[in-house]
């Protein structure tokens, strides 16, 4: 995995994550499972190249995964790592109503 040279998984993961529109992914798949082109659809149209390579860098992460006849869905892993990201967004959002006022 890219990143994880450092010896440090989290580097790994956050190059991982930091990626453009592998967390618009990730989010879109936290519904049922869907195909390319849904999922697609659900990300504004992004391009077929970059989600092709996005879906296959997330799957060989463990965190996506795709099922014959049922589309792209989120693992076991990649539902705890979205429920883990919960406070983040939590923070996120706080912080987002200060930047406001």
């Amino acid at each position: 995995m890219r990143g994880s040279c450092t010896g440090r998984p989290i580097m790994a993961l956050f190059d991982l994550l930091g990626r453009r529109w592998a967390l618009r992914v990730m989010w879109e798949l936290r519904r049922p499972a869907a195909s390319f082109r849904e999922v697609q659809a659900r990300c504004d149209g992004m391009s077929s190249s970059v989600l092709s390579q996005r879906l296959a860098e997330l799957e060989e992460a463990g965190i996506t995964g795709a099922r014959e006849g049922s589309g792209y869905q989120l693992t076991d892993q990649g539902r705890a790592l979205l429920e883990a990201l919960t406070p983040l967004d939590e923070w996120a959002r706080r912080w987002a109503e200060r930047q406001r006022r």
